[in-house]
């Protein structure tokens, strides 16, 4: 990537304000696998003859071994010796604003590409600063590994300078955590730690190392072997589970495929979409599945859950079989759990044996990676069928085609005249195409945009789901373009989110990674006013950002001062020409401010601890069901 320069920067603002001239209960012995899985091999695996170097040198020789192309991190005291070797690395280092920014960027990297990301941070504050990617990347299944500075081993747990408890500050919210020991060891660490945050559920991993480690003299040689006892994560599902699962789909009248992101990171949707097919069985995706199975796809529901379609959340609410794949049941997709899906039988099947029946009671258990798992069931559900079992899902259907007919999702033009967030969105996804890669922040503006961007493709949605972080989508966006620099990378951001991470632009700049940002600019913290308006009586207490009576700050003006294009949008008939201005500029980051309307809500909406039987399709518009169907 080329960084631009001024006089580029320059160009590229006039061009785009001229072309967009805006205004401006089983056996658990069932569960476990027919065969144990291979030794795990060594990521990558290039072979090294004995030198002798610094642990710094073997950390930074470890990184080119294992084919990690670009690191996202600050320099600081404790990890400084490892910057020194880094400097004549292959690695690319790009140096971020804010740790928090390197930890997301990973993330986004490792979402958008499917290998690990990697970020690096120094002691005490700037490893407690990596914290809330780790716990958002940990929730979200993604991935990474962090690399951590730590003070000399005779200075840990002396309360010295910048010293911080990083291993048992993050043991709750990593895969794995290492504190490196000595210098020999840094290379099978590495190695291990790339292993267990890729296989099995990817997660993060944590590796501290002690300044005087990486300063000490070693010997670096590769590949490492590796020592991980125990840790054998079951890939091929047992067949009896199999071959139960595929004889209650075909026995099913209601059954329904709930498919979560453990789809995305097993490479299963080409899978996922002949077993839909085969099967006939509806389909609904989470908010980290979107782009698993066609949004245009006939037999595609939507997404079920809080802000779920009404088909969606009434299609798993009333089904009498739910197959699991890859999801967890969370408290935003069950509602109130008592009184989620009272009728269903459920076959759940994951990777990680620990989230089988964490919160719904299962019937048949299948621990195994979603890819084997959905091969298997197709073979399994072919025999049900050439065996002449299986069921007519015709009412299933009218039921289903009725509600997607009476409740589509939509939204009302605000009878201020203000410009629709909604309309905003809804443009950006056709103008750009489903080749694009979208990145959400979090709140109102995220659910808009998994309701109304149409995703096609696998890995084209980014977001944070688990722990629902704001500030993640404009450093995610910038790990998803480097990762992906010949994609067109959005983010769409909402005007609080953006003001927690947008110094990562100046990283952008500076880099050359011409990402494009969209924010929606109603003036507040929407969901939160949003519910204070639902629950609190309309008393708006502390939601109000100034970003609309004051202009504070002005995104356009900030954008410029970071380096970027910056482009503002405040009505309807501007909004195609803003998008396809902003689409024209590929050597700079652009901003583009688009001023929205603060009272658009999202819906439908289950209210937080109310059952799904109490979806609300609009404000005081109950969706009406059959009476045979309640």
């Amino acid at each position: 990537m080329t960084r631009p320069t001024p006089e580029t920067l320059a160009h590229s603002a006039r061009r785009a304000r001229a072309a967009a001239d805006p205004t401006v209960e089983v056996d658990p012995a069932v569960a476990r696998p027919a065969a144990t899985p291979a030794t795990p091999a060594v990521p990558a695996v290039r072979p090294s003859a004995p030198a002798q170097v610094t642990g710094a040198g073997s950390l930074v020789r470890s990184l080119e071994a294992l084919d990690v192309d670009v690191v996202f991190g600050i320099p600081g005291g404790a990890i400084l010796p490892a910057y020194d070797p880094l400097y004549d690395s292959t690695v690319r280092h790009i140096l971020v604003r804010h740790e928090q920014g390197a930890g997301h960027a990973a993330t986004g990297y490792a979402q958008a590409t499917g290998k690990v990301g990697v970020c690096i941070a120094t002691s005490g504050p700037g490893a407690t600063n990596l914290v809330t990617p780790i716990a958002d990347a940990y929730m979200d299944s993604v991935a990474m590994v962090a690399i951590t500075g730590q003070v000399a081993r005779p200075s840990i747990g002396t309360d010295a300078f910048q010293e911080a408890d990083i291993q048992g500050i993050t043991l709750p919210i990593t895969k794995h955590n290492f504190l490196v020991q000595n210098a020999e060891e840094i290379p099978q660490v590495l190695a291990e730690a790339f292993h267990l945050a890729s296989s099995g559920r990817p997660g993060p991993v944590l590796v501290d190392i002690p300044k005087d480690v990486l300063q000490a003299q070693t010997t670096f040689a590769w590949p490492p072997t590796l020592d991980l006892p125990g840790y054998r994560p079951t890939l091929h599902p047992h067949g009896k589970q199999i071959r139960e699962a595929a004889r209650l789909m075909a026995a099913a009248r209601r059954p329904v495929l709930y498919v979560g992101g453990g789809v995305l990171k097993a490479g299963a949707t080409d899978g996922l979409r002949r077993l839909a097919e085969l099967t006939g069985i509806p389909v609904v995706t989470t908010l980290m599945a979107l782009g698993a199975f066609p949004d245009s796809h006939q037999q595609h529901l939507g997404m079920p859950g809080m802000h779920g379609t009404v088909a969606a959340v009434y299609g798993l609410q009333k089904a009498d079989l739910i197959v699991a794949l890859g999801a967890r049941f969370d408290d935003r997709v069950t509602g109130k759990l008592d009184s989620f899906a009272p009728d269903a039988t459920v076959v759940h099947a994951d990777i990680d044996p620990a989230e089988i029946g964490k919160n719904r009671h299962v019937e048949v258990p299948i621990v195994g990676d979603a890819k084997h798992v959905i091969d298997e069931l197709i073979a399994a559900v072919t025999v049900e069928r050439s065996a002449g079992r299986s069921t007519d899902l015709g009412d299933w259907w009218t039921q289903l085609d009725d509600l997607r007919n009476r409740y589509p999702l939509g939204y009302d033009e605000p009878a201020d005249g203000t410009l629709s967030p909604q309309y905003v969105i809804k443009r950006l996804g056709e103008i750009v195409g489903p080749d694009a890669i979208f990145v959400a922040g979090v709140g109102q503006h995220q659910m808009w945009a998994s309701q109304f961007i149409s995703y096609e493709k696998p890995n084209t949605w980014l977001n944070s789901g688990g722990l629902g972080t704001m500030g993640y989508a404009v450093p995610a966006a910038m790990g998803a373009k480097v990762g992906k620099p010949d994609t067109v990378v959005w983010a769409v951001d909402g005007d609080g989110c953006f003001q927690m991470t947008n110094q990562e632009l100046a990283t952008c700049a500076l880099e050359g990674i011409p990402v494009k940002i969209a924010v929606i600019n109603n003036g507040n913290l929407g969901m939160v006013r949003q519910w204070q308006t639902l629950f609190y009586n309309e008393r708006y207490s502390n939601t109000e950002l100034g970003t609309h009576k004051h202009r504070i700050p002005d995104f356009v003006k900030l954008a410029e001062a970071l380096g970027c294009i910056g482009l503002r949008c405040e009505n309807a008939a501007d909004v195609d020409k803003t998008i396809a201005a902003a689409m024209e500029i590929n050597d700079a980051p652009v901003v583009v401010d688009f001023v929205v309307g603060k009272d658009a809500m999202v819906w439908p909406m289950v209210a937080a601890g109310t059952s799904n039987d109490e979806i609300m399709f609009a404000r005081g518009v109950r969706p009406t069901f059959d009476e045979d169907d309640i």
